[in-house]
């Protein structure tokens, strides 16, 4: 089959088309003919092997693991031994490893039946920033109807789902994001939005009841200001380094949190079961969340994407459209 490979980190360029073998499934998982699959921040981290902690797990000098791809939307081809509630043919969104390829294995908790309304690039792009939003908002910030939710970064992957979902809940939203992506933004449901490129969100006078920052580009003490004295602030992303870039923040969180009332932390997505993948479908065929998808790109113009991506300038989610039928 064919598959993205890169055997060395770095840019871009180590990534490259070969002829690789077809995966086998294990007991618990289920083989998946990938239709679509979406890029996200952690494949080019895991690319260029950054921050380098990271490498502890991903192999400290050439990657362990030489595919790249988590987000997929496919068929289900063959399962394992021990999967019962999924079945060949079956169309399916979620988690698999090595996405970025024609066919790859999943867990079978790690997806859910695709949502019907959907086309297979817009079901590939939900699966990890939809649910990292959703997270997000419901566990860490326990939006409802009323909350006031502020969103710096709401023109990207997670920022786009972020919007859509907390109006979903019945929160005011208040989006951040540049000049070009304003009318975006506003068509998602915002209800203010606050171009960073003329106006500083920190200095609006207004106090938020939960802060979702996927950008990290203001200092802790300026999120903390824009919270009410129990405010939620939840770090999605935040700047990237060779080192441990995000990790001062988190440690200072960390310390902090037990002397105010505002809580404060690093949200870890976890695509540990289909709970989660089941309320994006719901979201998603109910029309409450529509996913943006900025652009397509072929299998073999991952590099391309990937490109794109880091560059930090995408609307929504970059999709890889891998099989046509």
């Amino acid at each position: 089959m064919k598959a993205i490979v890169r055997r060395a980190y770095g840019a871009a360029d180590v990534l490259s088309l070969d002829d690789i073998d077809t995966p086998t499934p294990a007991g618990d998982e289920v083989l998946i003919r990938v239709r679509a699959a979406a890029v996200n921040p952690l494949d080019w981290h895991f690319m260029r092997g950054t921050p380098y902690l990271m490498r502890m797990q991903s192999g400290l000098r050439t990657p362990t693991n030489v595919r790249l791809g988590a987000d997929v939307a496919g068929v289900v081809v063959s399962g394992g031994t021990e999967v019962a509630d999924i079945k060949a043919g079956d169309e399916v969104f979620g988690t698999a490893r090595g996405s970025f390829a024609e066919y790859a294995c999943a867990r079978a908790g790690a997806v859910a039946r695709r949502p019907r309304n959907l086309p297979w690039e817009a079901a590939g792009a939900v699966p990890v920033a939809g649910v990292t939003a959703l997270q997000a908002l419901r566990d860490r910030g326990q939006v409802a109807a009323g909350t006031r939710v502020l969103v710096n970064g709401a023109a990207g992957g997670v920022g786009t789902f972020a919007v859509q979902i907390a109006k979903a809940f019945g929160a005011h939203v208040t989006a951040v994001c540049s000049s070009r992506n304003v009318d975006l933004v506003r068509s998602l449901g915002a209800d203010a939005v606050v171009d960073y490129t003329t106006r500083d969100f920190c200095a609006l006078g207004e106090r938020f009841h939960v802060m979702i920052d996927n950008v990290g580009n203001r200092s802790l003490a300026d999120c903390r200001r824009v919270l009410t004295a129990t405010g939620t602030y939840v770090m999605v992303g935040g700047p990237a380094g060779r080192w441990v870039a995000p990790f001062p923040r988190v440690l200072r969180m960390s310390m902090l949190s037990p002397f105010v009332g505002q809580r404060m932390g690093l949200l870890f997505t976890r695509m540990s079961g289909h709970a989660d993948l089941d309320a994006m479908r719901e979201l998603t065929e109910s029309g409450k969340v529509t996913p943006v998808v900025d652009r397509c790109y072929k299998l073999s113009e991952v590099a391309d994407a990937v490109r794109y991506v880091e560059g930090g300038h995408a609307r929504g989610k970059v999709v890889i459209r891998v099989a046509e039928r």
